[in-house]
C-alpha cells in the first residue's frame, strides 16, 4: 500500500537544548541528552507527546514515518551567509550560547539545527518527486523567525527558505506560497523573501504579540516583490471564527491569483486556547479545519502538492492532540482519538459582538489588498 503522507521526525531533534548546561552533573550535548523539567517554553515534550500519541492511536503506522540527512552546508549557504554559520557553529562547539534574541542553544546544536532543516528539505523533496502526495517535517528546533543572518524566537535556521531554495535547484519550483499560521509573526521568512516574487508569504498571527507590537498589515514586500508579502494580525481572543473568516476572506483569495506550484505550511499551535505565550483561542478541531482548506487550495492549484512544518506551540496536554489532528487530515483517517479538552476550549470563544468587529476588521484588511 503507497502511503499518501511522509512524516519526517528524528529524535535527535529532540535533544536540542534551549538551556545547556548540566544533567545531574554532566554537561549536556554529545550523548548527554537535556534534562526533563523547568525550562524554556521551547523545550521538546510537545514534540515529543505529539509523536507518542501517533504511535498509541495507530496513526503513525499510517503515514511514511522516516527520517532524512541533514541539510549540507550548500543548503546552508543559500539562505545564511557564511559568517553567520561560522560563528554558530563556533558557538554550539563550545557549548552553546545565545546570538540573536530569545534564542539560546547548547553545545550540539548546530548539528541538530541541520538535521531539523534536513527533515523540512526532504519532505518538500519527497513531495515534488511524486513519492508523496504531501508531508509534514517534525522540525526542532524551529525556523520561521530566523533572519538570514540572526537567529530569533527560539528559531536558529531558515527551515522553511533552506527547503524552498533547495526545491529551486532540485525541481525548478517556481512559484511557492509559505501559509503561517504560528501564532506569532513569521518575521524570519518574511525578510528573507521579502523583495522577492517566487514566493508568496502569508502570516497569520495575532497583533502584537511577536516580535513584540509587531503588527505588520501594510507590510507588502519590497521591489520585485512589492504585493508578494500578506500580513493579516488577528485580534487576541479572536479565535476559530476569525481564522476560518480570515482564510476565506484573504488567504484563500490571494493564493487563487497566485497559483502556486507548492503550498508551505509553517504549522504552529501556539494559537490553541491554552497556550502560555499567546491569547488565542483556538482548538484541535480548528488546525484540522485549517488544513482541510489548505489541502483544498493545493489541490486546486498544484496537484496536492502540500508540505507542513512544524513551528510553535507550548501546552503540553493541547499540542499533541492538534498537531494529531492535522496529520489525520494529511493521511485522509481518522483513528478515533477524542480530544478531552476540546469541550473546554471549543467553548471559549468571543462573544457575537468581538466577534463581528473582529470580521468588519478582516474586511478592511482585504479591501485594502484589493480583495
Amino acid at each position: 500500500m503507497t502511503l499518501q503522507t511522509a512524516f519526517f521526525h528524528d529524535e535527535k531533534c529532540l535533544w536540542h537544548s534551549t538551556a545547556g548546561g548540566f544533567a545531574l552533573i554532566l554537561p549536556v550535548g554529545g550523548w548527554v541528552q537535556p534534562p526533563a523539567g523547568p525550562g524554556l517554553a521551547e523545550s521538546p515534550e510537545t514534540k515529543r507527546r505529539m509523536v507518542s500519541l501517533m504511535q498509541v492511536s495507530g496513526l503513525a503506522g499510517q503515514v511514511d514515518f522516516r527520517s532524512a540527512p541533514a541539510a549540507t552546508e550548500e543548503d546552508l549557504l543559500r539562505v545564511h551567509p557564511a559568517s553567520y554559520l561560522e560563528r554558530f557553529k563556533a558557538m554550539s562547539d563550545a557549548g552553546g550560547g545565545e546570538i540573536g534574541e530569545f534564542a539560546p542553544f547548547g553545545r550540539g546544536s548546530y548539528e541538530i539545527a541541520k538535521l531539523s532543516a534536513g527533515l523540512a528539505l526532504h519532505a518538500v523533496d519527497t513531495v515534488m518527486r511524486g513519492a508523496h502526495r504531501n508531508a509534514y517535517s517534525m522540525s526542532r528546533p524551529p525556523g520561521h523567525h530566523c533572519l538570514a543572518d540572526k537567529p530569533m524566537g527560539f528559531c536558529l535556521m531558515a527551515n522553511i527558505p533552506i527547503a524552498v531554495e533547495a526545491a529551486r535547484v532540485r525541481h525548478g519550483v517556481q512559484r511557492v506560497v509559505v501559509l503561517d499560521w504560528d501564532v506569532h509573526h513569521g518575521n524570519g521568512t518574511q525578510s528573507i523573501f521579502y523583495e522577492r516574487d517566487d514566493v508568496l508569504t502569508i502570516s497569520m498571527h495575532q497583533e502584537g504579540c511577536y516580535p513584540p507590537g509587531y503588527s505588520g498589515a501594510e507590510d507588502r514586500g519590497a521591489g520585485q516583490g512589492l504585493g508578494f508579502n500578506v500580513n493579516v494580525p488577528l485580534l487576541p481572543g479572536g479565535g476559530h471564527d476569525a481564522y476560518m473568516y480570515a482564510m476565506e476572506r484573504i488567504v484563500a483569495p490571494t493564493i487563487h491569483q497566485y497559483k502556486p506550484d507548492l503550498i508551505v505550511v509553517a504549522s504552529g499551535f501556539d494559537a490553541n486556547g491554552m497556550d502560555p505565550l499567546a491569547r488565542m483561542l483556538l482548538h484541535s478541531e480548528s488546525f484540522r479545519s485549517l488544513t482541510t482548506q489548505a489541502m483544498a487550495l493545493a489541490d486546486q492549484h498544484c496537484g496536492g502538492r502540500l508540505v507542513v512544518v512544524h513551528e510553535g506551540g507550548y501546552a503540553e496536554a493541547v499540542v499533541p492532540f492538534c498537531g494529531h489532528a492535522v496529520v489525520e487530515t494529511l493521511a485522509g483517517v481518522s483513528m478515533g482519538v477524542e480530544d478531552p479538552l476540546l469541550a473546554f476550549t471549543g467553548a471559549q470563544q468571543p462573544n457575537p459582538r468581538f466577534a463581528a468587529f473582529q470580521r468588519g476588521l478582516i474586511d478592511e484588511m482585504a479591501v485594502a489588498l484589493g480583495l
